[in-house]
């Protein structure tokens, strides 16, 4: 038995997507399959897709998937055909910090959510002629119609209310920017909040920040649309980093004393540095963009002795299975509007929505599976 699939598979590196037919084994007694209904696309889809990443080609990417589970494998409790699900990143579950509540931190990590296949080696997709495709990224390569994934890395959503193109990019983008600010940062009520780089997870930082109760939240970007944006979800002060020297920009707006937290999310290191630069003393800074592995990030360590924090930040700092939830009741209050960053597409045009990523009309680009 198999089931019938539509991807996009990135056939190889530096290509533009496909969209394929493919076929897709049963699930293992601890697999359950999921038919997908909505995906985001993030900024690791299009790395791995360009070949930065320890990720093979041919492959099915996408790790922001959002659906409903078809079946699940006989060792398989807690979930049932029928319910609505999430999926964010795969874990061993096991290992010290898994069993610490932090998943996102997993030793097994790098080949768990990067190289594209079970632990044993094997994929699960073949193509028309029967050759393997690669799948599990981040185990569950949501863009196709279907997938294999673990129960780790599924959330179940109970209210059917909401649409679950609003709920895929809480996978990944969305849980980083928010998690960075309630779980990293704990910003408190009062407090000022510097935000570099308005993409999903500057943005979703900067609406953790209002809901947060911050009471000065700085949004910094070039493009005049995202800070416009950034304006309707709470920004009280807009940067624009095009024309404005960021950290003067910065330190004016709090008096020369600076913010109690910034959060960085562009890869940019001198954009890291500024981040640290404009922070008051006892302040705290996110860092959550990636940068080249050879990067180095610069503070001044007189500085530093003043009580100031540089922190990363993966994932958003918690097990996704209790940072969702508390994000979705956040939005369900109306205090994170996360549906404002979304723009759907069918995933026949996924090409369209990374060059629309790209070029920044759109903030978070949704694929939908079954219009």
């Amino acid at each position: 038995m198999s089931t019938s699939v539509t991807a996009a598979v990135s056939r190889d590196a530096g290509e533009e997507f496909l969209i394929e037919e493919l076929t897709l084994d049963d699930p293992r007694p601890d697999e359950v399959l999921v038919r997908y209904e909505a995906v985001g696309i993030c900024h690791t889809d299009l790395e791995a897709a360009a070949g930065h990443l320890p990720t093979p080609h041919p492959v099915v990417l996408g790790h922001e998937g959002a659906g409903t589970v078809e079946a699940v494998g006989a060792a398989v409790t807690g979930f049932a055909p029928g319910d609505r699900v999430v999926l964010s990143l795969d874990s061993c579950g096991g290992c010290r910090n898994c069993l610490a509540g932090q998943p996102a931190y997993c030793e097994q990590h790098i080949p768990l959510n990067f190289h594209s296949r079970r632990a044993d080696g094997s994929v699960s997709l073949r193509d028309t002629a029967g050759r393997p495709v690669h799948d599990h990224f981040f185990g569950q390569s949501s863009f196709a119609s279907h997938g294999l994934a673990h129960p780790r890395g599924l959330v179940k959503v109970t209210d059917d209310g909401l649409p679950l193109t609003t709920l895929a990019p809480l996978g990944c983008g969305v849980i980083t920017g928010a998690g960075a600010v309630l779980n990293s940062l704990r910003v408190r009520a009062g407090s000022s909040v510097a935000v570099f780089g308005l993409g999903t997870v500057g943005l979703a930082a900067l609406m953790a920040a209002v809901a947060s109760g911050a009471t000065r939240v700085i949004a910094i970007d070039r493009k005049p649309e995202r800070l416009a944006l950034a304006e309707e979800l709470g920004a009280t002060d807009l940067v624009d980093a095009s024309t404005a020297d960021t950290a003067q920009a910065v330190m004016d707006l709090t008096g020369g004393r600076g913010v109690d937290h910034s959060v960085e999310s562009t890869g940019v290191i001198p954009v890291m540095n500024t981040a640290v630069a404009v922070l008051a003393p006892l302040g705290s800074a996110a860092v959550l963009g990636v940068a080249a592995l050879d990067a180095d990030l610069k503070a001044n360590a007189f500085e530093l002795l003043k009580g100031r924090t540089v922190t990363g930040s993966v994932m958003g700092h918690q097990a996704p299975g209790v940072l969702i939830p508390r994000l979705l009741d956040l939005y369900g209050q109306g205090r994170f509007p996360l549906d404002r960053l979304v723009t759907t597409y069918p995933l026949a045009d996924i090409n369209r929505a990374i060059a629309d990523v790209k070029n920044g009309t759109a903030v978070k680009a949704v694929l939908t599976h079954h219009a």
